[in-house]
């Protein structure tokens, strides 16, 4: 029962994304712009995608340091992981726990990795934004004041969770004050979340890890930008700033494929680059031609590594997604007692 109201759920929220972006649009013009793609810069993007998800399955595996894992079978997971997460509620992130522990990589150190990268992706992103808002002619001066003041409490507060990490029973000891001053706080599971967080962070308490994990991040970051911008050119738009539109539409893309319940983020990503091209002044027509050409490109991505790392696993979807499952119950089974 639960699995079928997921699955109505996302078609639910995807219809209605599609209906909010179709309403009043000339679907003719838009399937005529994209039949009329350019496919050399198609693969250009095609190219970079594979790249992109390449260079995300390196930092993984830099973050999996003096790990039982080569980075072979680390591209493998990766692969899976985001195939599985065209499912809703992201089934692909269990999945990755479940194979990297497989491989010999306790399924903790797994977990908080995979924590680390949603961190440090949302600081990205987050910093991304607020700088590329800042250049959006048309929004007033109030916002992309805020814009700033949001990015910069963003790495402030990064900074400040990782000096935390780099004591933790100091941070757990001023939580308990906290808590004592508050006994509201206790009906929640903050401590096991800050637990969490803090250990996820470990990694960056020492300079050669902060550097590596960044390092690969901001690479595999300006890279998924960069795979937008043939898009642009494939489609023959012009006349506006297509970097700006590019960095727009991959952050706001990236937190539309966040929304846990949707059928492969179908209309959440086509609505996100639409509103990135409303903001550079792209008309409608060109801006939801880019979304779902984007898209399929991406999902085509997805389904191609994906099958490679079944094949290259030797494991079927099928297997994979039962262990996830499983490993997901028993998760939901532990939870009220809030026990580990």
């Amino acid at each position: 029962m639960r699995r079928l109201l997921l699955i109505v759920g996302s078609i639910l929220v995807s219809v209605f994304f599609l209906w909010f972006i179709l309403r009043d649009m000339p679907l003719a013009d838009v399937w005529a712009r994209i039949q009329q793609a350019d496919l050399l810069w198609v693969l250009v993007s095609c190219v970079l995608a594979s790249f992109s998800l390449w260079l995300r399955a390196v930092r993984w595996y830099a973050m999996l340091d003096n790990q039982p894992i080569p980075l072979r079978t680390a591209s493998y997971i990766i692969g899976i992981t985001f195939v599985l997460n065209l499912l809703p509620l992201r089934a692909g992130e269990v999945a990755r726990s479940v194979l990297a522990r497989r491989y010999g990589v306790p399924i903790v150190t797994a977990a908080t990795s995979i924590l680390l990268e949603r961190l440090i992706d949302v600081l990205i992103v987050v910093v991304l934004l607020s700088v590329a808002l800042t250049q959006v002619p048309s929004i007033p001066t109030e916002i992309t004041r805020a814009a700033i003041l949001f990015g910069a409490a963003s790495v402030i507060g990064f900074t400040v969770l990782i000096v935390l990490a780099r004591s933790p029973q100091q941070a757990f000891a001023g939580l308990q004050r906290v808590e004592r001053a508050l006994p509201v706080l206790k009906r929640f599971p903050i401590e096991t979340i800050f637990r969490n967080v803090l250990t996820g962070l470990a990694p960056l308490t020492h300079v050669r890890g902060l550097v590596t994990v960044f390092g690969w991040s901001i690479v595999a970051w300006g890279v998924s930008i960069v795979t937008l911008l043939p898009m642009f050119f494939a489609l023959h738009i012009q006349g506006v700033n297509i970097l700006l539109c590019a960095v727009l539409g991959t952050c706001l893309a990236s937190f539309s494929i966040a929304i846990p319940l949707s059928v492969a983020s179908i209309g959440p990503f086509e609505a996100a680059l639409v509103a990135a091209g409303g903001l550079v002044m792209l008309d409608q027509v060109p801006a939801l031609s880019l979304g779902f050409l984007f898209h399929g490109i991406s999902v085509v991505n997805y389904l191609l590594w994906g099958a490679i790392g079944f094949f290259g696993l030797g494991l079927s979807p099928r297997k994979v997604m039962d262990s996830a499952q499983a490993e997901a119950s028993a998760e939901t089974t532990m939870e009220p007692d809030g026990s580990n």
